[in-house]
């Protein structure tokens, strides 16, 4: 009987079935084949996770985008039995980890706890940036909106944000502001309000938030626009003065302070958002199993209550959504970038 039998599939080990072997298979009806005739071939990602995923955060240990990689990557860890390992690459507004991680390999085993840092203000501020925050990347899901507190020394003569416009109105030029650094949200925001306020202050960067708020704290500059993670504790400390929220909505971290909008700038909206991507060409099974389980573990009440202390808002969503918000995102501040003239260090 003469068979047939690929290259790929002589060898030891393998079997060959004869022509006319294969031509009684196909004669014979579906439930009548053997098992081994009608074996489907596996499910791309279907052992997924059975080793160490690595997730980029791409800013410092302690703060707001590490804090929230290391509530999901723990639990994670938990549901699978795989350990995730955070690795902080630091450095120009997150552009540098996000960097990193949009040339590994898209196989699932490296993640992304970008910011609107890296995919949203990079684009724009960095103009030689080395990735595409849409297609060098697979977005999986938005995990948390974070508020910032607009704050102020407590010497200074001003109790909510009109207070502060007038104030900087008569001294153009002579309140100070500090920031995380150029770019970042606490920076573009102060920027944004002094656009639509015709004032004027002057941006003092600092490399990280931690210290630009030791910088408030200590009287070196009179203003600042910080996460609530980090704003909270001097504010319960009476060390600096909240006088709004940021975002459009009022912060359940911050219930009874209303929000800059509300205080006479209509519309005014800024803040941090954080949400997790895998680089692009990652297989789309192992993406919609990372939301499913992102999403899940984000609407879990303890999850929610341990975010909700650290000042973030959890956000769960699809990659769909997640997508929109950031090519949203990417055209306000780039609007903003250019009306302020900001640079990048």
């Amino acid at each position: 009987m003469a068979t047939e039998c690929s290259p790929r599939a002589r060898g030891p080990g393998r079997t060959c079935v004869g022509r006319r072997a294969s031509i009684a298979l196909a004669a014979l009806p579906i439930g009548a084949l053997p098992a081994v005739a009608v074996a489907a071939a596996p499910v791309v990602g279907s052992d997924y996770p059975n080793r160490t995923i690595r997730m980029v955060v791409p800013f410092a240990p302690g703060g707001a985008t590490d804090i929230l990689a290391r509530i999901v990557g723990q639990r994670l860890t938990e549901l699978w039995g795989q350990t995730v390992v955070i690795d902080n690459r630091v450095g120009a507004g997150g552009t540098v980890g996000a960097a990193i991680a949009a040339r590994a390999n898209p196989d699932g085993y490296t993640l992304l706890m970008g910011s609107n840092g890296s995919h949203a203000i990079g684009p724009s501020l960095y103009p030689k940036l080395s990735y595409d925050a849409i297609r060098d990347f697979a977005p999986i899901t938005l995990v948390a909106h974070v508020p910032q507190a607009l704050m102020v020394h407590p010497s200074l003569p001003v109790k909510d944000v009109k207070e502060l416009i007038a104030y900087a109105r008569e001294r153009p030029g002579q309140l100070n502001y500090s920031s995380a650094g150029t770019g970042t949200p606490g920076h573009l925001g102060l920027e944004l309000m002094q656009i639509m306020a015709g004032i004027r202050m002057v941006h003092v960067p600092f490399a990280g938030g931690a210290p630009g708020l030791a910088a408030l704290v200590g009287g070196q500059v009179q203003v600042m626009a910080d996460n609530m993670n980090s704003a909270l504790p001097m504010i319960k400390a009476g060390k600096a003065r909240a006088i709004a929220v940021t975002t459009i909505k009022r912060s359940a971290a911050l219930p009874e302070m209303p929000t800059v909008a509300e205080q006479g700038l209509a519309g005014f909206d800024s803040g941090s958002w954080f949400g997790l991507f895998a680089p692009a060409g990652a297989p789309p099974a192992i993406v919609n199993r990372l939301n499913a389980e992102v999403v899940k573990i984000l609407n879990t009440p303890e999850v929610r209550e341990r975010m909700l202390q650290q000042g973030a808002e959890p956000a769960p969503g699809t990659p769909a959504q997640f997508v929109q918000l950031i090519r949203d995102d990417i055209a306000r501040w780039a609007r903003v970038i250019k009306l302020s003239g900001a640079k990048a260090d």
